[in-house]
């Protein structure tokens, strides 16, 4: 009997042309040796089925709420977001949810906090590759692990630097005295509390420092000039000020997770903000499959540590398990950052009433900031202050 021929072999499956559209930060698109273009060039190279035009374009992440929703058809297939604009990109049809793969890397590595924080209602919709937040730095020349757990007694050895005039940071004082934001961040209808006798009592503590000059507002570079001129000791800044940091304080450079206040007697725990910062897919992408493959593969553990050693250690992991590597837990600001987000920080609001907050949180912060604010005053101004934080209502 004859053999039987041989079945033609198939021919390969010529690769797909696709244009993959990348928005992210300035700083990670600065060159091809940049984390942009490495980490897509890495991800072409694993996935041989597509042949890969790139483009990219600058849209840092807290810009993407803005920039993403003008028009969503023509925005990045991926790009990168901080996670307080959720609402607003979920509200635009402008960020994909996540399901398959894409979702089971994002809950097996990372934590509820980072999880939380990209998630709403039922549905995740972003990879997380970093922690949001701040914390504090501080001169370990000055201050000794005891004492950095009061701010008190802090400021009672020297000087602090605390962005007063910032919005990001001025609620970690009402917190701290048991203030809310729509209850856990999601009730939209519970408003804000940072009125009354206990939004007072942390305005007043503000203003009691500042006129004592034991703080003095961090604005402009004034807190990092200070502490380079050694007229501060400790101020409350991210992983982005880390290098800055250790250049000025030298073998005296250290970070750690905010202290407590003491507020009629009591020590009350400070609050940051906490949250993530994430890549995204764009639903409106002519190549979702791709551009989510591509989210999912720029937020994995691998190029976290990438994304890390390109940015000279300012964008540091989120993932948990690289949290353990030595090159992470030797970083002081890796550490604090990670504290911080675990003990004393809160997950900030991303409903969409979160936007009335920013612009009517400046007022108060400018009036400490300019000492137009003392023990006479502080409780009426805190309750016109917060009005206007609730819409006026």
């Amino acid at each position: 009997e004859a053999a039987p021929e041989a079945a033609p072999e198939a021919a390969p499956a010529a690769p797909e042309a696709i244009t993959l559209k990348v928005w992210g930060p300035a700083e990670d698109q600065a060159d091809e040796n940049s984390f942009l273009p490495v980490a897509c060039a890495k991800f072409a190279e694993a996935h041989p089925e597509y042949d890969i035009t790139w483009v990219f374009e600058v849209c840092a992440e807290g810009d993407a709420g803005t920039m993403v929703t003008k028009d969503p058809t023509v925005a990045g297939d991926v790009y990168m977001f901080a996670n307080d604009q959720l609402g607003t990109l979920l509200q635009a049809n402008a960020i994909a949810r996540l399901g398959g793969a894409a979702l089971e890397q994002v809950k097996a590595d990372n934590s509820e906090t980072m999880v939380a924080s990209v998630t709403s209602g039922e549905g995740v919709y972003g990879v997380p590759f970093t922690g949001n937040t701040w914390f504090m730095y501080y001169d370990k020349s000055v201050y000794t692990e005891e004492d950095i757990k009061s701010l008190d007694a802090m400021m009672a050895k020297a000087p602090v630097a605390f962005p007063v005039t910032n919005t990001w940071y001025m609620p970690a004082f009402f917190f701290a005295n048991g203030g809310t934001m729509f209850g856990d961040g999601t009730d939209g209808t519970a408003g804000i509390t940072f009125g009354g006798e206990a939004g007072a009592a942390a305005t007043t503590y503000v203003a009691n420092a500042l006129a004592a000059g034991t703080m003095i507002d961090d604005a402009g570079g004034a807190g990092m000039d200070a502490l380079r001129n050694g007229k501060v000791s400790a101020l409350f800044s991210g992983t982005w000020d880390a290098k800055n940091v250790a250049d000025a304080l030298g073998d005296n450079y250290a970070a750690a997770q905010l202290p407590c206040i003491t507020i009629d007697g009591a020590e009350k725990q400070m609050y940051s903000f906490s949250g993530s910062k994430a890549f995204a897919a764009n639903p409106n992408s002519a190549n979702l499959k791709a551009a989510t493959a591509l989210a999912a593969w720029l937020g994995s553990a691998e190029m976290q540590e990438l994304h890390f050693d390109l940015r000279n250690g300012e964008v540091i992991p989120c993932a948990t398990a690289l949290l353990a590597n030595e090159k992470f837990a030797a970083n002081p600001a890796a550490v604090a950052q990670n504290d911080t987000i675990a003990n004393t920080s809160k997950l900030q609001p991303s409903i969409p009433e979160m936007g009335n907050y920013w612009g009517n949180a400046e007022s108060l912060g400018k009036a400490l900031a300019n000492g137009e604010v003392n023990a006479d005053n502080a409780a009426e101004l805190t309750e016109t202050w917060n009005t206007g934080l609730n819409g006026g209502l």
